[in-house]
């Protein structure tokens, strides 16, 4: 008997526009040490899907039908007290969005020791012990430090690992990994699916692994599936489906990868006018037992008018942190930035406003950066407001279904708010928010790493299009480097708040000089 036995699941919500089928008749398997990895656009049902086998969507809206039989328990219709003593202890989850998963309130830690103490019963020593040595084996720094922090002290790279580590400290049997290395730089990312491979030989873990990075399924997968629309397509042994698909969707998953170089439409022919932003000795610390965290480190870089710069590292290394001091969300110790020869770190609060319809930013976690009170309508028209580019109500509404459009929204969307989109599409109401005012820079943190490969495409195709344009500067902030490589025209490297290697993006890869930038691109190709 297998461990996992989907049949014929169904899920339906009721909206005030009718039925939405999400899930349709979708049956799988997942054997005792298997990792299924289920593939799809965003949107596709697959984080739908898992939910639903847990039990966490809300009844109603939403109708779930079928059967999930986990080591002959139903799941769907097992009493709540029957599947508390399964999840979490039999199945662990990571979720997408580690930043509404864990608890603002709870010190890390706690939340990681938590389900050692409620399903085992272990003392707080022990349990401590045991989180500090997972905390040091998902690839954080400083564990004990670290133990001591809140959610929002972390960056989105080691929120994902806490999460990480919650999931795996009970060595469930069966864990559902939704997006789990989304956040992830690539050294990182090398490490975690080597640690879930490891603890799957050792405890004969099964697994379903949610992604839309079509690189790192074909490298953990033993099996895939691929959603569209709520329905199976495909599915196969990975080396089968990744080979020779069969289904035209899957073939355009495939093509929609980016591959090579930044295509030759938008290479500048002419050198670009130099100092358009220009960040010197810049120098960010915050505040950390026992001493200040040195987060960025004596950081110069230059921007010219029009240019695309990509800046990579692993998580925690100051990239945000340096990208958030252009826009003042975030200030330097020391250390300037000038836009266009405007010194943007002496402007006062009224001076500043108007200076950041010139620099917008894409924020990595879009739930986080989105009011939940807000409808994406209100959302995306808030900037227009806000700079008066929209003279009347009906302007107003061109402008934002416009916009919607242009991310790749349905315009019938607009009255929903963000909790009711996934991932990928929350982060394309945060793009084309950051458009709507047509700024002269726009620093991209991570803009792409919640959506598809098909719509991550299409975004990048829209970035450089609006680059190119409207000759917009752009700092590119990503640990996917062959989307780096298609976007940037130079790459900055940063490790542990220093830029240790800076050159155009073709010669910088090819032929890496620092000892860093040549492990990144080696766990890129691993």
């Amino acid at each position: 008997m297998s461990l996992l036995e989907v049949s014929a699941l169904n899920v339906d919500f009721n909206t005030r526009g009718g039925v939405i089928n999400a899930v349709n008749s979708l049956s799988f398997t997942v054997e005792r040490g298997e990792t299924l990895g289920i593939v799809g656009e965003s949107g596709s049902g697959k984080t739908v899907c898992c939910n639903a086998l847990m039990r966490l969507l809300p009844i109603p809206p939403a109708t779930i039908k079928g059967r999930a039989l986990f080591e002959g328990v139903d799941l769907l219709t097992s009493s709540e007290s029957r599947l508390r003593s399964i999840r979490g202890r039999h199945i662990g989850m990571i979720f997408q969005d580690p930043m509404t998963a864990l608890n603002p309130f709870m010190r890390i830690g706690q939340q990681i020791m938590e389900p050692l103490q409620l399903h085992y019963k272990t003392p707080k020593d022990l349990a401590r012990k045991r989180a500090l040595a997972l905390l040091q084996e998902v690839g954080i720094d400083k564990p004990e430090q670290r133990m001591d922090c809140y959610a929002h002290e972390l960056s989105g790279g080691m929120r994902q690992r806490v999460m990480i580590a919650m999931a795996l400290i009970t060595e469930p049997d069966l864990l559902i990994a939704d997006e789990p290395t989304t956040a992830l730089d690539v050294t990182t990312q090398a490490q975690i699916l080597a640690l879930l491979n490891e603890l799957q030989q050792r405890r004969n873990i099964a697994m379903i692994f949610i992604s839309h990075d079509l690189h790192v399924i074909k490298q953990i997968a033993t099996r895939v599936l691929v959603l569209q629309k709520g329905c199976m397509v495909e599915q196969g042994h990975c080396a089968k489906v990744f080979g020779a698909p069969q289904h035209e969707y899957t073939q355009s998953l495939l093509n929609a990868i980016p591959k090579g170089e930044k295509p030759t439409r938008y290479r500048h022919e002419q050198a670009l006018a130099p100092n358009f932003l220009t960040i010197t000795n810049a120098s960010i610390s915050f505040a950390g037992k026992p001493t200040p965290h040195l987060a960025v480190n004596d950081v110069s870089l230059s921007l010219a008018r029009g240019e695309i710069l990509g800046l990579v590292g692993e998580s925690g290394c100051g990239k945000t942190s340096l990208a958030q001091s252009v826009v003042r969300l975030v200030d330097l110790e020391e250390g300037e930035v000038k836009l266009q020869n405007k010194l943007v770190t002496s402007l006062n609060k009224k001076a500043l406003r108007l200076a950041r319809k010139d620099m917008q930013m894409i924020f990595q976690d879009p739930f986080a950066s989105l009011n939940p009170r807000m409808s994406i309508f209100e959302i995306i028209a808030e900037p227009l407001k806000l700079h008066d580019l929209a003279k009347t109500k009906h302007s107003l509404s061109e402008k934002v279904l416009a916009l919607m459009c242009e991310v790749g929204l349905e315009a019938n969307w607009a009255h929903k708010y963000p909790h009711q989109f996934s991932g990928g599409q929350r982060q394309r109401v945060a793009i084309a928010r950051a458009i709507a005012v047509e700024p002269q820079l726009i620093i991209a943190d991570e803009p792409v790493s919640a959506l598809d490969v098909t719509i991550q495409a299409q975004i990048l195709k829209l970035l450089l299009d609006l680059c190119w344009q409207y000759n917009i500067s752009m700092i590119f902030i990503s640990h996917d480097l062959a989307v780096v490589r298609y976007v940037a025209d130079r790459i900055a490297v940063m490790q542990k708040g220093q830029i240790v290697e800076l050159g155009n993006t073709e010669a910088l890869l090819k032929n890496p000089q620092h000892h860093y930038t040549q492990t990144l691109l080696a766990a890129r190709l691993s």
